[in-house]
């Protein structure tokens, strides 16, 4: 027997929890995402990655800018649903939304809680220098990322991880974790368990004041701290160009030996000075052009030996 379900999502890091649980013979009523907004050249209005995706699956989508009204509660609860699926929604649910489901919501969060509750889990363990992270199932309640875990998927991070490949590795594994986990309610043997009340740590939304390159710290830092933002929002620096400086996003790095003044490029080939050690830039991206390999970036580019980057 399939369930009846709501699913309320919207980045591309929720699509293939929503195509999975199709797939999987389950009924999903109704979706709901964030209202579509303009965005591009155009500034024509786009729906969300969710919004498009349950329109080509024949699933109707709602978009309120709240939930708190009457009228949208009553709209929810009217769905009769069994349970309603939570993956980056963003909007907060009020409690009687968490209590209309037969089997309440469920979350499907990006970290292993209750490390890095909040809204940036993924870059943040990159950041942070995590060696491990991953993808739990909680019950939805009042609090931010509090709810009590039934299911969890660990996926390791590397030196080579940045935040674009943590993502797509973290959704996919997180879409059969789901499956798996929507199975166990429906045959009524999940069981949550109560976070830890130690290890806990806040993934706050990221500022674009921290996105700025500090060569002053080590190359480890540099790299952790350029991989949590790659390819968005990017970390930055500033090079100096006959028109006047442009900002530079440097999209890949790695570790490597070297000596002198944090953010002084120490060959021709990209090698950048840190606190300690150093780091090879291995893409970047010029404001208003697209990302590149080192070595293209070097063709249309002077970043000779001796000049500190800001």
């Amino acid at each position: 027997m399939s369930l009846k379900l709501v699913f309320m999502g919207s980045p591309d890091f929720s699509v293939p929890c929503l195509k999975a649980i199709v797939e999987a013979g389950h009924e999903v009523v109704c979706v709901y995402s964030q209202p579509p907004r303009r965005a591009g050249r155009g500034k024509e209005e786009r729906k969300t990655p969710v919004h498009a995706a349950a329109e080509a699956l024949g699933i109707e989508v709602r978009t309120p800018k709240s939930l708190k009204s009457e009228e949208e509660l009553k709209a929810f609860a009217d769905l009769n649903a069994d349970l309603a699926v939570v993956v980056a929604y963003g909007l907060i649910l009020p409690q009687a939304v968490l209590d209309a489901p037969r089997l309440g919501c469920i979350n499907a969060h990006a970290s292993l809680l209750p490390r890095w509750r909040g809204a940036a889990p993924i870059q943040r363990a990159i950041m942070a220098g995590d060696d491990v992270t991953g993808v739990q199932i909680m019950q939805m309640e009042a609090g931010l990322d509090t709810g009590p875990v039934m299911a969890s998927v660990e996926v390791e991070v590397t030196p080579c991880t940045t935040a674009g490949s943590l993502h797509d590795a973290l959704c996919m594994a997180g879409a059969s974790l789901l499956v798996d986990a929507i199975s166990q309610l429906e045959s009524g043997v999940g069981v949550f368990v109560p976070q830890s009340t130690e290890g806990i740590e806040y993934a706050h939304k990221l500022t674009n004041e921290e996105t700025r390159i500090d060569w002053s710290l080590s190359a480890n830092e540099v790299r952790q701290h350029i991989h949590g933002l790659s390819p968005f929002p990017g970390a930055w620096f500033e090079m100096e160009t006959p028109k006047g400086p442009v900002r530079v996003k440097v999209l890949e790095v790695a570790d490597s030996s070297g000596t002198g003044n944090a953010g002084e490029v120490l060959d021709d080939s990209l090698l950048i000075a840190c606190g300690e050690n150093a780091v090879r830039l291995k893409r970047l991206q010029r404001a208003g052009k697209s990302a590149m390999s080192g070595e293209d970036f070097l063709r249309g580019n002077d970043l000779p030996e001796g000049v500190i980057l800001a």
